[in-house]
């Protein structure tokens, strides 16, 4: 897609534009369980089937002498087959289907050969524990899951059902997918906003907490842009529609969340490996241990290596880890988003850990990237009315906020007839015909370039050269003030092990070098055009070491070209942004750079939740394969280090979220 990106301005080359062109799954189940987990969770409905095996299988522990003394053990078999069949024959389905699929090694394979392995040598209850425990396991997962689903699920409820639409006199309701742009839309208190556009009539506050985390609603006016996803709290609000939904900011960003869990952190990628590899394995080492002793070992019995046999299979079921690590991350990835900070795919969650350089883009990421004229100084026999009027023409074409901040300061109605011939140059500023002269606006390289002379090279603030058929006529200075948490997150940067941080910008070296020190930002590069942020990436990247990776933070929309580079490529203020939400990597929903470090530090507790899983659950099976082998462990021992081991690795991976 090519899309206009303005670079950002700076002192010297306040008003630099240019365009740039944006960096443009086999999807492995998380789990092959009984559960799909696609349509909505009902604890409900689980509990009952496991309340109907529990009233056959306790009364058939308590009894079980009683019933395997009955003729040929027939009361034995009638309490607990239904019972097996009803705790377990999902997952006989599963790996039935799985075997005619070609895949025999999964964790259901092992499940089925050791529980009719225990039925075969008279194992009942055994064999009826394992696919209970089992099911009770696959309970606590999906009640997991439900919990970390619920985070995003605040997110995925903001999609529009419907639009007020004024059609022939009255309103109408409609689908967002047919309203056109520019139709008129009506939003009554307590709905959402369906589609992004502009207010043309009422005033209102609205809730963006679902897009953005932010729990104070934002009050909005007319004139002003409201995006699709955010609920009218007060006031009747008539919009005129600037997008179609399917491009719309939610519509992105609901894509984005949906498809999340199609990029794999690596880890991830290695334990769905490691499975394959893992499950063969023990099937055939289950194999062994119940036929080479028997020949081998005088007088060892059939039956009791075959129960051991059993009970290493049992213990042996990777469940724990295929399934809490996935929930691990997808805990991360929900966790982010409650927090207003949306993770492309858990990849990058892993990439967070490695990160020990964090660039930053200044205007509208350290900054406010709110403009405001602060000084106009005229030259040559103009007057500051005369050259603030000068500067409005001919930024009129444009959408920079400089350029937005000129024209809102002079204020006077712009006769877009008088100019002609606009034409913006890449990273230096712009030139236009004003009444048949020649009118340049932009940086001091500008002046420079054309041969135009001038006084003041290096001025303190984000500064507007202008001159007149190659006559000086004065500067325009533009103020910025930097964001409020923007020290803040440095420094929280800085604690949390990152070893350097560096601002990139257009801005002059004057700007640059009192920002970086207000800030305690260890290094910086200023006058910057775009082409040459994108070198200066490059350079920290290779300079940053094999296992370290560089992170840029932009505000998404001059800075796509850096975002897309990055190892990781971080956008700020994405909402609205169409550049952010396709570019970057991970899009925070607010301005707040402070929510850099946040996301950084979800990232890192993340991976220690999933590693702390990995440990525990091998750990545990390797004990208790070694007492498994040795015969101390029953088929019960076996029944903890598998489901046992899942379950407390699952509600491990919960933490995730919190």
């Amino acid at each position: 897609m090519k899309q206009k990106i303005h670079s950002e301005s700076s002192g010297c080359c306040s008003c630099e534009h240019d365009h740039h062109e944006n960096h443009n799954h086999n999807h492995d189940e998380n789990h092959n369980h009984n559960h799909e987990h696609d349509g909505e969770f009902n604890l409900k409905n689980e509990i009952l089937p496991l309340v109907a095996i529990l009233s056959l299988y306790v009364p058939g522990v308590i009894f079980e002498n009683q019933l395997h003394n009955t003729f040929y053990s027939i009361g034995e078999y009638l309490i607990f087959i239904p019972a097996y069949l009803l705790s377990g024959w999902s997952v006989l389905k599963t790996a039935g289907r799985n075997i005619l699929r070609g895949r025999v090694f999964d964790e259901t394979f092992l499940m089925t050969v050791a529980t009719l392995g225990a039925i075969a040598i008279h194992k009942l209850p055994e064999a009826v524990g394992v696919m209970l425990f089992y099911k009770i396991g696959e309970l606590f997962q999906d009640v997991a899951v439900s919990r970390s689903r619920n985070s995003i699920k605040a997110l995925l409820e903001v999609r529009p059902d419907y639009a007020n639409i004024q059609r022939e006199g009255e309103l109408k309701k409609v689908s967002p997918n047919t309203v056109n742009i520019g139709d008129t839309i009506v939003v009554k208190p307590g709905e959402k906003i369906p589609l992004d556009g502009e207010i043309i009539d009422g005033n209102s506050q609205v809730d963006t907490s679902a897009l953005t985390g932010e729990s104070v609603p934002r009050t909005v006016r007319q004139g002003e842009t409201v995006l699709a996803g955010m609920i009218n709290k007060m006031g009747v609000l008539s919009i005129r529609v600037t997008k179609l939904f399917d491009e719309s900011s939610i519509a992105k960003i609901l894509d984005l969340v949906q498809n999340a869990k199609s990029k794999k952190a690596e880890t991830e990628k290695f334990i769905t490996k490691f499975a394959r590899y893992y499950t063969p394995i023990v099937v055939f080492t289950s194999l062994a241990v119940a036929i080479l002793p028997p020949l081998l070992i005088p007088g060892a019995s059939p039956s009791e290596w075959v129960y051991r046999a059993l009970i290493l299979l049992v213990i042996s079921c990777p469940c724990g880890l295929v399934i809490s690590i996935p929930l691990g991350y997808f805990g991360g990835v929900g966790g982010a988003a409650k927090r207003g900070i949306l993770v492309k795919g858990s990849t990058f969650l892993d990439t967070l850990n490695a990160v020990n350089t964090v660039v930053f883009d200044k205007t509208g990421t350290l900054t406010q990237g709110v403009f405001k004229v602060a000084k106009v100084v005229p030259q040559n026999g103009y007057d500051d009315l005369e050259l603030l009027q000068l500067a409005a023409q001919v930024e009129s074409h444009s959408n920079h906020p400089i350029a937005q901040s000129i024209c809102k300061a002079y204020g006077g109605k712009i006769d877009d007839s008088k100019v002609k011939d606009y034409e913006e140059i890449a990273g230096y500023g712009i030139r236009a015909k004003v009444d048949n002269q020649v009118v340049i606006a932009g940086s001091d390289r500008l002046l420079h370039r054309e041969n135009i002379a001038h006084d003041h090279c290096q001025l303190e603030g984000t500064v507007i050269h202008l001159a007149v058929d190659n006559i000086y006529a004065g500067y325009i200075i533009i103020a910025d003030e930097l964001k409020e948490d923007a020290r803040q997150a440095i420094q929280a940067l800085k604690r949390m092990g990152v070893e350097k941080t560096v601002m990139l910008t257009g801005d002059n070296q004057a700007i640059a070098s009192r920002i970086a020190q207000q800030l305690g930002i260890d290094a910086y590069e200023a006058e910057l055009l775009p082409e040459e942020k994108v070198n200066a990436i490059e350079k920290l990247l290779s300079t940053a070491g094999k296992h370290n990776k560089v992170a840029f933070v932009g505000d998404g929309i001059n800075d796509a070209p850096v975002i897309a580079r990055a190892d990781v490529g971080i956008a700020m203020g994405g909402l609205g942004s169409d550049a952010a939400i396709e570019t970057a990597d991970i899009v925070i929903m607010t301005d707040a750079p402070s929510k850099v470090a946040e996301a950084i530090q979800i990232a890192k507790k993340t991976r220690t939740i999933v590693w702390q899983n990995i440990g525990f659950a091998l750990f545990i099976k390797g004990v208790f394969i070694g007492l498994g082998i040795f015969g101390i462990a029953t088929m019960w021992e076996a029944v903890f280090a598998d489901v046992g081991v899942a379950l407390l690795a699952i509600l491990n991976a919960t933490r995730a979220m919190k």
